[in-house]
């Protein structure tokens, strides 16, 4: 994938997770599924160069550990990635206001979050005449787990806003 814009969003559903049954839905741990996927993921995202500057966790179980295996797979160092509450409980405004206070130095953001928050983000923010049309049309509709929508545009990320970017790519385990 040849990076054309200065600036790009990862928007990632965590991998597959166990059911809910006697758990608090933050206290779900991924299943072994989804363990392959998130590993999948991290490999997958290094070998298309969409290695991330900085990472937005949601604070849950499952999203943390997708974040751990993917990072694993894509060999970058904890320290960049920061978990929260914020993620986990963000609706599409507050992930956008998340992404928009993201560092300008930062070039490349990865999100790892729930449905369907990320998928209505992905769909908030791009462009529909610019953005590859089957992606848009599975953002719109929601994705299932371990999927991932890349986004650019030359504007930093405290200008995103809805429309502004190009949706190039969402990519599902095999």
């Amino acid at each position: 994938m040849r990076v054309t814009h200065a600036y790009q969003l990862i928007l990632l559903r965590h991998a597959k997770a166990e059911p809910a049954d006697t758990l608090a839905d933050h206290l779900r741990p991924l299943a072994l599924t989804g363990r392959r996927q998130a590993s999948g993921v991290g490999v997958g995202l290094r070998e298309a160069g969409l290695v991330p500057d900085t990472v937005l966790v949601s604070s849950a179980v499952r999203t943390r550990q997708t974040w751990d295996l993917v990072r694993t797979g894509l060999g970058v160092p904890p320290e960049i990635a920061t978990s929260s509450d914020a993620v986990y409980d963000a609706g599409v405004r507050t992930l956008l206001e998340l992404v928009r206070g993201v560092s300008g130095e930062n070039r490349r953001l990865l999100v790892v979050g729930h449905e369907p928050t990320v998928s209505q983000t992905a769909a908030t923010l791009a462009d529909p005449e610019l953005s590859d049309q089957a992606g848009f049309a599975r953002v719109r509709s929601g994705v299932p787990t371990a999927t991932y929508s890349v986004l650019e545009s030359d504007l930093p990320f405290a200008d995103w806003a809805a429309g502004t970017a190009r949706l190039t790519a969402v990519v599902s385990p095999a």
